[in-house]
C-alpha cells in the first residue's frame, strides 16, 4: 500500500529522479527529437511537394499525350483520305484505260469486218464472174456452131463497139 499512499521521501525522490530525466531529456534527446521530427516535416512537405508537381507533370503528359493522339488521327485521316484520292485516281485512269483498250479493240473489229466483207464481195464477185463467163462461154458454143449466128454476133459486137465510141 505504499505506492497508493506514497508518503513525502518517496515523493520527493520521484520529483528529483523526474527533474534528472527531464535535464537529461531536455540536454541530450531533445534537440535530436526536434530536429528528427523538423527533418520529418520538412520530408513530408516535400513529398507532397513532390506529388502535386507529378501531377501537375502527369496532368501535362496527359494533355501531351491527347494532343499528340489528336495530330495522329488527323495524320490518318489525311492519310486514308488520300489513299482513297489516289484509289479513285487508279480507278478512274484504269477505267478510262479500259475503255480506250475497248474503242481501239472495237476499231480494230469493225476494220477486220470491213475487210473480211470487202474479200467476200471480192470473192463473191469472182464467182458471180467465173458462173457468168462459164454460162456465156457454153450459150456461145452453141451459138457460135452455126456459121451464120457467128457473123451476126460478130456484127452486133461491132455496132455495139461503134455506138459506145461515139
Amino acid at each position: 500500500m505504499e505506492l497508493v499512499k506514497p508518503e513525502i521521501g518517496l515523493l520527493f525522490w520521484m520529483c528529483v529522479t523526474f527533474l534528472i530525466v527531464l535535464f537529461l531529456l531536455a540536454k541530450f534527446a531533445w534537440k535530436p527529437i526536434l530536429k528528427m521530427i523538423s527533418d520529418r516535416e520538412e520530408s513530408i512537405s516535400s513529398s507532397l511537394d513532390a506529388a502535386k508537381q507529378a501531377r501537375e507533370e502527369l496532368a501535362n503528359l496527359k494533355a501531351t499525350s491527347e494532343r499528340v493522339m489528336k495530330e495522329a488521327h488527323a495524320e490518318r485521316d489525311a492519310l486514308l483520305r488520300e489513299a482513297r484520292d489516289i484509289k479513285d485516281k487508279i480507278i478512274a485512269e484504269a477505267k478510262s484505260a479500259a475503255q480506250e483498250e475497248g474503242r481501239k479493240i472495237i476499231a480494230q473489229a469493225k476494220d477486220s469486218i470491213t475487210s473480211e466483207k470487202n474479200a467476200a464481195l471480192r470473192q463473191l464477185r469472182e464467182q458471180v464472174v467465173n458462173m457468168a463467163m462459164d454460162a456465156s462461154a457454153k450459150i456461145l458454143k452453141q451459138q457460135l456452131a452455126d456459121p451464120k449466128q457467128q457473123e451476126a454476133l460478130i456484127e452486133a459486137y461491132l455496132n455495139e463497139v461503134n455506138s459506145s465510141a461515139n
